[in-house]
């Protein structure tokens, strides 16, 4: 089936996080930036559960976009796909949200370990980077990402840090 030239721009922006991941040098930084301030007032607005179902839809629509998209492009993981950030973010707020008071200091920690988990993909991040096709790999490593970041945080805030 040929998708048409529209389509593929249309599906190259929802990936690249609206656009985010096309800003130079950290597209996976600019697209968890781009997903924060968002993130924040889903927070705000439907606490932990808005957050949570954010997160979901946005890792189907990820999962459909991407299994369209990549095949077109020759590429398992090009860097500005970045729509599997805003998932991760959103999971990684949810957590904190569900545990902790929405304030901008828990949700600036949310964003820097889901960040740090994001970035050094510790075990298992790195193995679950590889696991299944490509379109669901993209998106499952930064769910775990973010699953880890929420975590780490409820963690340090727990021992009143």
């Amino acid at each position: 089936m040929t998708i048409s030239p529209e389509h593929v721009r249309l599906l190259r922006w929802l990936a690249a996080g609206l656009g985010s991941g096309w800003l130079p040098k950290t597209p996976g930084t600019w697209g968890s930036l781009a997903a924060w301030l968002p993130g924040i007032g889903l927070a705000v607005y439907g606490g932990a559960a808005a957050l949570l179902l954010a997160a979901l839809l946005v890792l189907a629509l990820g999962c459909l976009v991407c299994a369209r998209l990549l095949p077109l492009l020759g590429d398992d993981d090009p860097g500005w796909i970045v729509i599997d950030e805003w998932a991760g973010l959103w999971l990684a707020m949810a957590l904190v949200a569900a545990f902790a008071d929405v304030s901008w200091l828990h949700m600036a920690l949310a964003l820097a370990a889901f960040r740090l988990f994001d970035i050094l993909k510790p075990f298992p991040i790195r193995r679950i980077e590889h696991l299944g096709p490509a379109w669901w790999s993209i998106m499952a490593d930064d769910l775990f990402a973010g699953l880890m970041g929420g975590t780490l945080v409820l963690i340090i805030l727990a021992a009143g840090g």
